[in-house]
């Protein structure tokens, strides 16, 4: 299936193209959304895509006239950085980009925000072209501006890697999404990509989207190509939703804050060393595999808080279990050391923690300030002693 969602932002509006093969009409598709050929473009590479494949679409193009600096990223939450951040401004001053000159983003979410930032920075922003290739980009990542880097630094007497600590909004001009990108993904970072799609499900408005998920589970792991891309297009068209009405997240009550379940939880414990899933003999967390566990947290804080309904915790519990997703972790520090880290936590208020807890199938709210009953509760769900 092929399918267009329009993230509708007034004058900054863009499209979401998603579908097989999507990818090889890339440079139509920013020929028409930036008004002409690009003369140049810094094109930022997630070093895990085949080389033929970025060759095909680096081929194509140059082939429509535009000339190409290529620089390689190999996506990790420590080359996330600052460092790496000032090496592609520098790319993109030798490729000579002009303020109508774009980055393009081929890659996973962190390529993404890399690219995006760089963006969103050189010469006071250029555009942006999100080429998501990880089923997590396609469907959280590369839609709603957000753009940025991580920062290391000194706090409570440890060095801690803060999460997207630095970084600007900076909507694409585009977002092209090639379901046929995510057959050439390792099983395990396809399946941290449906933590998001879960997370999407629950705070949907209804229980729709969550018992499609549930109904399609088999298809979407066997790569059924009408089921991953319709929960492509089922999950950007939930997000540009959201991004439409709360770009930058200023609603206290909802709205873009939404998009954060499971995250305050997940922020804490995806980059710390001697941490992974439960059960299992992978080594660290991937993103998604970090937010399907802050999911299970966050349900227990709501069942601690009489908010959430005490069948929606097994339910979620089963659909992670069957999409192959960690529900708990194992090698976790103390939970007064993670609710230190969750109050290091960028969308703290006023140093006061603030949770997004389930409420029903498809609904949830922001907890600002929750009682650390709740947030313990949390942390014992996932194994924090």
């Amino acid at each position: 299936m092929s399918a267009s969602v329009r993230v509708e932002l007034g004058e900054r509006a863009y499209d979401v193209r998603i579908g097989a093969g999507a990818l090889g009409s890339l440079a139509s598709n920013i020929r028409d959304a930036l008004g002409a050929t690009p003369a140049r473009a810094l094109l930022v590479i997630d070093r895990g895509i085949p080389h033929e494949r970025v060759d095909r679409i680096a081929g194509e193009l140059e082939r429509a006239g535009t000339i190409l600096t290529r620089a390689q990223v190999d996506p990790s939450e420590q080359i996330k950085s600052l460092e790496t951040y000032g090496r592609l401004l520098e790319s993109a001053a030798q490729a000579r980009l002009e303020r109508t000159d774009p980055v393009i983003a081929l890659g996973g979410g962190i390529v993404g925000d890399l690219g995006g930032f760089v963006a969103a920075t050189y010469r006071r922003a250029v555009p942006v072209i999100q080429a998501p290739t990880t089923l997590l980009s396609m469907v959280d990542a590369s839609v709603g501006g957000k753009t940025g880097v991580n920062l290391s630094s000194e706090l409570g007497g440890r060095r801690r890697l803060l999460k997207n600590f630095v970084g600007a909004f900076h909507q694409p001009r585009l977002v092209v999404a090639d379901t046929n990108m995510l057959a050439s993904l390792e099983a395990r970072v396809f399946r941290a990509g449906l933590g998001e799609c879960v997370k999407h499900a629950m705070i949907s408005g209804s229980d729709e989207l969550l018992s499609w998920t549930e109904t399609n589970a088999d298809a979407i792991l066997s790569h059924d190509a009408a089921a991953v891309g319709e929960l492509v297009s089922r999950s950007v068209t939930l997000k540009a939703r959201v991004v439409a009405g709360d770009e930058r997240e200023t609603q206290a009550d909802g709205g873009r804050a939404l998009l954060n379940l499971g995250h305050t939880f997940a922020h804490a414990i995806e980059t710390l060393d001697g941490v992974s899933p439960r059960g299992s003999d992978e080594q660290g967390l991937q993103h998604g595999e970090a937010v399907a566990i802050g999911l299970v947290a966050a349900l227990a804080s709501g069942e601690a808080l009489g908010m959430a309904p005490p069948e929606l915790a097994p339910r979620i519990r089963a659909l992670l279990e069957r999409l192959g997703l960690p529900t708990g972790a194992a090698g976790l520090p103390r939970a007064d050391d993670l609710m230190s880290a969750m109050i290091d936590d960028k969308k703290t208020v006023g140093g006061r923690l603030r949770l997004i807890v389930p409420t029903g199938a498809g609904q949830a709210r922001v907890v600002q300030d929750p009682p650390d009953s709740a947030v313990r509760a949390g942390l014992a769900a996932i194994g924090a002693p």
